[in-house]
C-alpha cells in the first residue's frame, strides 16, 4: 500500500478529503483534511432524484482543487466513493463522465449495505471496543446502522434518511407530523434490535456532541470517543427540536454551517432514541466512511482487522517520536513487572496494567521534540494524537502519569481540574509512582536490565551486583507513597 493515501468521500451535503501516511505496517496518522459544503444534492429530492447543474459545478470545482492538494501532499493513491446523492441520481452519468474525462479521477459509487459497511468498519478498528452497540451514520441523504459487536460487523442497512433528504421534503414545507410518520415507518427494520450504546456517526452527531461537550465544560479538548449518556442526549436533542430560531440554536452551541439542516437530523435520532429504549449510553465517533474505505484497503489481507493487542495510535507515536525503542521497552516490562508484584498489596485493578505499561512506552515520546521539555511534549503528544482505541479516562490517565513522571506526585489542582476523567487519587498516585520509579531504576540506561526485583510485605527488594549508585540518586530525589520502602541489596 502506498505510504500516502488520499481519501474522498462525496455525500450528499459535503465533500471531504483526508489524507493519511502510514509510519509502518499497520500505524498510520492523518497529514491533512478538507471539506467543502458543496451540497450536490441540493434540489435533487424536489426534481426526482435529478441532480442539478449549479450543485454540480460546485461539486466538480471542489474536486479540482482537492487533487491539486493531494498532488501536493505527494499522495500515491486516491480513493474516492460517492454515496447516496450521486447513487440516487438517474442522470449521476453525467457528472461522473465529466470528472473521470477532466479530472481523470475515478468515482465509486457505493451502496447503502457497503457505505454502512464502511463506517461501522472504522468505528469497530479505531474505537473502544464495544459490545452489542449500534451505529447510525446520519448523512444528507441516507441514514445506516449496524450492529457493532467487538471486532465484528452485522444487521446492515441503509435507509433512504437524511438531513437533506427531509429538509427538503418535509421541513421546507413545515410538515413536521409527515415526517414523523416518515420516519417511523423506515425504522421498522431495527424492530428486533435491542443495543446498549449508541455509536454517532457523521456531522450532525459531531454537532451535537459538540455542543455536549462545550455546554458541559468538559475538560478534554476532544471529540472521538467522547461518552455520555442517552438522559443528557435526549435532554439536548428537546432543546434543538423546541428552538425558534437561528439565534437560540446558536445560543446551543449549534455552528452556523448546520443549523439549516440540524433539526431534520435531530428527528432521526429522536425518532431511533424512542424506538430503542435499550440504548443507555452514547459513544461520538469521529471516524466514518473515508476511515472505513483507507482502512479496507489497508487491511486487504488482514480480514478487515487489526492485529489483536495492537492499537494503531500508539505504535504512530513511537514510530515517528521514539528514537532509543529499546530503553522504551525496557521501561515498559519494568514497569509492568512492579505493578505485577505489587498491585494487590495497594488494592488496584489489574485492568490498570495495561495503561501504566503503555505511559512507560510512551515516556520518551516528547525528547525528540525538546529534551528538556520531555514530559510535558510528551504529555501533549499523548492527549492530542493518542486518537484510536482509548477511552478519554484511558487517554487523560496515560497522559497524567507522563507528565508528573519522574519525582512528585501529581498536583491536587490537576487531578481535580480532570477529575471526571481519573480514578481516584491513591489509584493515580499509586501508578505514577510506579512509572516513576521504573524510570528511576533505569537512569543509568543498561543495554540490559542488570538488577532483580522482589517484592516482600512491604518492602520492595532490588538485587544487583552493579553499581546503581545513579539509580540510588534518583530515587531520594521521589515524592513517595505509603507502606512501600525500597531496599537495594
Amino acid at each position: 500500500m502506498a505510504k500516502r493515501v488520499s481519501v474522498i468521500d462525496i455525500g450528499s451535503n459535503s465533500i471531504r478529503m483526508a489524507t493519511y501516511e502510514k509510519t509502518s505496517r499497520f500505524a498510520f496518522h492523518l497529514i491533512n483534511e478538507t471539506k467543502s459544503k458543496v451540497r450536490i444534492s441540493e434540489d435533487t429530492y424536489k426534481n426526482n432524484g435529478n441532480l442539478q447543474e449549479i450543485p454540480m459545478q460546485r461539486a466538480y470545482d471542489a474536486l479540482e482543487n482537492f487533487l491539486t492538494i493531494s498532488k501536493s501532499l505527494k499522495a500515491r493513491k486516491i480513493l474516492c466513493v460517492a454515496t447516496s446523492a450521486l447513487r440516487d441520481a438517474p442522470n449521476k452519468k453525467i457528472f461522473l463522465h465529466k470528472v473521470r474525462k477532466n479530472l481523470k479521477l475515478n468515482i465509486k459509487t457505493i451502496d447503502g449495505s457497503k457505505e454502512a459497511y464502511f463506517g461501522s468498519l472504522a468505528c469497530a478498528n479505531l474505537l473502544p471496543e464495544q459490545d452489542n452497540a449500534l451505529s447510525i451514520d446520519i448523512g444528507g441523504g441516507s441514514t445506516e446502522f449496524s450492529i457493532i459487536n467487538g471486532k465484528n460487523i452485522s444487521n446492515i442497512v441503509s435507509l433512504k434518511l437524511g438531513t437533506v433528504r427531509l429538509k427538503e421534503l418535509f421541513f421546507d414545507t413545515n410538515e413536521i407530523e409527515k415526517a414523523h410518520k416518515y420516519i417511523d415507518e423506515k425504522l421498522k427494520v431495527l424492530d428486533e434490535l435491542a443495543p446498549d450504546t449508541l455509536i454517532g456517526i457523521g456531522g450532525t452527531f459531531r454537532a451535537v456532541s459538540s455542543a455536549i461537550k462545550t455546554m458541559n465544560n468538559y475538560p478534554l479538548d476532544k471529540l472521538h470517543a467522547y461518552e455520555y449518556s442517552t438522559e443528557i442526549l435526549n435532554t439536548f436533542l428537546d432543546s434543538i427540536i423546541n428552538s425558534n430560531s437561528e439565534d437560540e440554536l446558536k445560543d446551543l452551541h449549534i455552528k452556523s454551517n448546520r443549523i439549516d439542516v440540524i433539526k431534520p437530523g435531530v428527528l432521526i435520532l429522536m425518532r431511533v432514541l424512542k424506538k430503542l429504549n435499550s440504548l443507555k449510553s452514547v459513544i461520538t465517533s469521529g471516524v466514518g466512511v473515508r476511515e472505513g474505505v483507507y482502512l479496507a484497503d489497508m487491511l486487504r489481507t488482514s480480514n478487515a482487522k487489526m492485529p489483536v493487542n495492537y492499537n494503531t495510535s500508539v505504535r504512530y507515536i513511537i514510530d515517528s517520536n521514539i528514537l532509543d525503542t529499546s530503553f522504551s521497552n525496557q521501561l515498559n516490562g519494568l514497569t509492568k513487572k512492579i505493578f505485577d508484584l505489587t498491585h494487590q498489596k495497594f488494592n488496584i485493578d489489574k485492568k490498570y496494567r495495561t495503561l501504566v505499561a503503555i505511559s512507560a512506552k510512551l515516556y520518551p515520546a516528547g525528547a525528540n521534540i525538546h529534551y528538556y521539555s520531555n514530559n510535558l511534549h510528551s504529555y501533549y503528544l499523548i492527549r492530542t494524537a493518542l486518537e484510536y482505541g482509548f477511552t478519554h479516562n484511558d487517554i487523560m490517565l496515560i497522559a497524567t502519569l507522563v507528565k508528573y513522571s519522574k519525582n512528585k506526585l501529581p498536583s491536587k489542582s490537576h487531578v481535580a481540574k480532570y477529575s471526571e476523567l481519573l480514578p481516584e487519587v491513591e489509584v493515580v498516585n499509586y501508578l505514577s509512582f510506579v512509572l516513576s520509579l521504573s524510570i528511576s531504576l533505569l537512569k543509568h540506561r543498561p543495554l540490559n536490565i542488570d538488577f532483580e526485583v522482589e517484592f516482600t510485605k512491604n518492602q520492595l527488594i532490588i538485587n544487583s551486583k552493579n553499581n546503581l549508585y545513579l539509580a540510588k540518586e534518583a530515587l531520594l530525589k521521589l515524592e513517595k507513597i505509603k507502606d512501600l520502602e525500597i531496599l537495594f541489596r
